[in-house]
């Protein structure tokens, strides 16, 4: 078993394809395909199931690519720091779920640092992937929350993977809408008062879990519901559709624009409240770099100056 055969295996399950993994990696499809099938004659596993369509990833091969992306994500990270002649820029990512105050961070330590010597990533993406891109050292931090219903499923997994949750921030739901909303004038608003309205969550990919929703109090009973990839879809249906959104209430505006409005949520006997628990993850291992402590540290002061703590 090789690094390349490794990195090869990694980039097939992300292209879905042996054609764009080869694009990708600009290697003859031939020998690509040579490579996987001594990897798996070598690990005694089938990786791929291989169709028309593309490819896709065997039950073994789920198990296989979670290590391979550990394995392979330490030794970017070595060669980051030592290989090349010390030439190549040191790397810092971050994955989160879509929180506005987690790119503003970002933001302030890219400047603060500047990307002469340094290259940055954030990846705003699915609750199972902000957890493997840390346990795969594709990102040295993640954000994400926990609450009652979803803690011991997310802590389960991040100890599974060897990973550790800090608190950043704790905070009731709110009720994340636009401004030109029928119940945008409210101090607070019920759910019976969003039924006619749809309820608008991020999608979570093809092993979605309830205990991967983004969204606070994600188990209620909403008759309407869209879902969105990305906030800036999410955003739009806001303005289109009257959609709503169950929130921290930490938005930055500067980001999102003054343009939406976070209004509490009030519980009922049948709908209740709940606690949102807002931090980040790392490997129980890691060292924390200097890079990392700044942008917690630019979380930190964005969440006291919104008065959350």
């Amino acid at each position: 078993m090789t690094l390349q055969q490794l990195r090869y295996a990694i980039v097939i399950s992300e292209a879905g394809s042996l054609n764009k993994a080869s694009e990708i990696l600009y290697v003859a499809q031939p020998s690509l395909t040579g490579a996987i099938k001594e990897l798996e004659k070598e690990l005694g596993i089938k990786i791929f199931n291989r169709t028309g369509r593309g490819t896709t990833l065997t039950v073994d091969g789920e198990e296989f690519i979670h290590y391979a992306r550990q394995v392979y994500g330490q030794y970017e990270t070595m060669m980051a720091k030592y290989g090349y002649g010390g030439n190549v820029k040191k790397k810092f990512g971050v994955s989160a779920q879509h929180y506005s105050f987690a790119v503003k961070a970002f933001v302030e330590m890219v400047k603060n640092y500047g990307t002469d010597n340094y290259e940055f990533a954030i990846r705003e993406t699915e609750t199972r992937n902000v957890i493997s891109d840390v346990a795969a050292s594709r990102s040295e931090i993640g954000i994400l929350y926990l609450s009652d219903f979803n803690r011991k499923a997310i802590l389960k997994l991040l100890n599974g993977n060897n990973l550790e949750f800090h608190t950043l921030a704790e905070c009731k739901a709110y009720v994340y809408i636009h401004k030109s909303h029928p119940l945008a004038g409210k101090s607070s608003i019920t759910l019976a008062e969003l039924e006619p309205y749809p309820n608008l969550s991020f999608e979570q990919g093809d092993s979605s879990s309830f205990y991967y929703a983004e969204e606070i109090l994600s188990t209620n009973e909403y008759p309407r519901t869209i879902k969105a990839c990305d906030r800036a879809t999410m955003l739009n249906l806001m303005v289109g559709l009257n959609g709503y959104t169950l929130c921290s209430g930490i938005i930055c505006s500067e980001l999102n624009g003054d343009d939406y409005a976070a209004i509490p949520y009030e519980a009922d006997e049948e709908n209740l409240n709940s606690n949102m628990e807002i931090g980040y993850i790392v490997r129980k291992d890691s060292i924390m770099t200097e890079l990392a402590k700044t942008y917690l540290e630019e979380i930190s002061n964005y969440l006291a100056e919104q008065k959350i703590n």
